[in-house]
């Protein structure tokens, strides 16, 4: 069953007021929680896809059992796209319709991985930071760039990691998840220390460069724009 979203009543129309909104909640992220323990409870994973010209966003949260990886519950919502392209804001973009797909799954979600930032973005409130605050719930989000940071390139085996950095401040880490595969650049987003995210998008991540999560949410959302256009 697919949502059909509503922009919501409020929602930033500008960037000066995109950005107001990130200063405001940014205070709010939990960062000394160590959140749930790797392959317990459920990980659910979030994406979205566009279809530029018709002005689309589809949302698609996919929830895995944590421990065995087996897909237990999946929604969809789609919906007009509530704000303009603009780097470093594309959870505005992004974000009703996610929230809208996480309200119809018919059980917890349990950790919320995002395809995308938290902490590593240049206002250090990426889309796993703004979901997190909003929802409340413990988020991560694993990218698949180091966006504007810069790392030195992790040891070839799978677990090996170095930290992204602006300057010196440690913003993620580039997280080796298979061996001699690209990093992936995971960050903290909400109620989950570092160490812990990690841990966990390797165990997300047992065969695939992307984890699980990632890899189910990304092909659902695909599906349900294509059906969307049908």
């Amino acid at each position: 069953m697919t949502t059909t979203v509503r922009i919501p009543a409020g929602w930033p129309a500008t960037e000066d007021q995109a950005r107001a909104v990130q200063d405001e909640l940014r205070g709010r992220v939990v960062l000394d929680e160590p959140g749930p323990p790797p392959g317990t409870g459920r990980a659910t994973g979030v994406d979205v896809a566009y279809d530029d010209e018709r002005d689309v966003v589809v949302a698609a949260a996919v929830v895995l059992d944590a421990s065995t990886l087996d897909v237990v519950a999946e929604a969809t919502a789609v919906g007009q796209v509530p704000f303009p392209y603009v780097p470093g804001l594309l959870a505005f973009r992004e974000i009703p319709a996610v929230l809208a797909a996480l309200e119809a799954l018919p059980c917890a979600p349990g950790l919320v991985v995002c395809d995308g930032y938290g902490l590593a973005h240049p206002r250090r409130f990426g889309l796993a930071s703004h979901l997190g605050v909003l929802t409340g719930l413990p988020t991560i989000g694993i990218a698949k760039n180091p966006f504007t940071f810069t790392y030195d390139e992790p040891g070839a085996p799978r677990g090996s990691a170095s930290p992204l950095l602006a300057g010196e401040e440690e913003v993620g880490r580039a997280l080796r998840t298979q061996a001699g595969v690209k990093p992936v650049f995971v960050s903290v987003g909400h109620r989950v220390t570092l160490d812990t995210a990690c841990a966990h998008t390797l165990h997300l991540a047992l065969r695939f460069r992307q984890p699980e999560t990632t890899r189910h949410a990304d092909a659902l959302c695909r599906r349900a724009l294509k059906a969307t256009a049908a």
